[in-house]
């Protein structure tokens, strides 16, 4: 056996593992994979036979994985992935290519989906899939290509892009404005931002009053109801430039905008060169390098 066979298990070994880690059961495992107990049980000795260890502690009927073989299951559990997208892209579009994108709702709804039939004009062969994630994505346990997230950039395990800072301003309807300041207007929270007010506070050189008066999960919610006069909303420029350009919104006078973190596409390591994925992403350099052009 040649060294590189020598260090490549079976597939039938690998998916027989993952899947008992996955359930911490190998009856459990054998259902999913349509084999027999015993079938699923000798493909788990070969592999740590083959490995030269045990990858799971036996405790009765359950079987718990060890901490090595965790971390091996995390590394196989990305390398099935990876071959089901391949073997996806093939059987659907073997002329160019699928490539499964996770995005955030709002850049994914009000940035990403208006600019997306040029990059589709740019790449007829491409087969793009599209979903939304308020966290950020485990390449691990999803069939993803890539993802739009918004962070710190310090996510393990990941080839990373920076699209740009968040810049977030403070806005509201203009009749709204008239009636206060940052102090007393209510003011509108996104569930998944806890911090956001305070930091905004913070960078004023202001404490934070009250607790705010509505909690909202997406930045659309949050656009709607500002634009209703409902409260002061902590918004990301580009997704409010057209409203305080039309009027319908007014940036909070004499309020500096606070960056809070920064928008990425992200990748699984290891998994950059995906020719669908290479070209989205150099497209995807050029679009937001002009994020608040048409």
């Amino acid at each position: 056996m040649s060294a590189s066979r020598r260090f490549t298990p079976p597939l039938s070994c690998l998916t027989a593992f993952e899947a008992v880690a996955r359930h911490g059961s190998v009856t459990d495992a054998a259902r999913e994979l349509d084999l027999t107990q015993s079938a699923v049980s000798r493909q788990i000795q070969k592999l740590e036979s083959q490995v030269g260890g045990l990858l799971f502690e036996r405790d009765r009927k359950r079987l718990h994985v060890t901490a090595q073989g965790e971390t091996y299951a995390r590394e196989i559990r990305m390398a099935l992935a990876q071959i089901q997208n391949a073997t996806i892209a093939l059987q659907t579009n073997p002329d160019g290519g699928v490539l499964n994108l996770a995005s955030l709702p709002s850049i994914g709804t009000h940035w990403l989906a208006p600019r997306l039939p040029a990059f589709l004009r740019a790449h007829p062969g491409i087969t793009l899939n599209m979903s939304t994630r308020f966290v950020p994505v485990d390449f691990s346990e999803e069939t993803a290509h890539a993802a739009i997230q918004h962070g710190q950039g310090d996510w393990p395990r990941v080839g990373t892009m920076k699209l740009w800072d968040e810049q977030m301003l403070a806005v509201a309807a203009p009749d709204l404005l008239q009636t206060g300041d940052a102090a007393t207007l209510p003011r509108l929270q996104l569930e998944t931002r806890p911090q956001a007010w305070a930091d905004w506070f913070a960078a004023q050189g202001l404490p934070e009053p009250g607790r705010p008066a509505m909690v909202v999960d997406q930045f659309g919610t949050m656009l709607r109801a500002a634009q209703a006069g409902l409260g002061l909303a902590l918004m990301p420029d580009y997704l409010v430039a057209q409203e305080i350009g039309n009027g319908s919104l007014l940036a909070l006078p004499g309020a500096k905008p606070v960056s809070i973190g920064a928008y990425y596409l992200v990748w699984p390591e290891n998994a950059g060169e995906y020719p669908a994925l290479v070209a989205f992403r150099d497209w995807l350099r050029m679009a937001s390098a002009t994020r608040f052009m048409p």
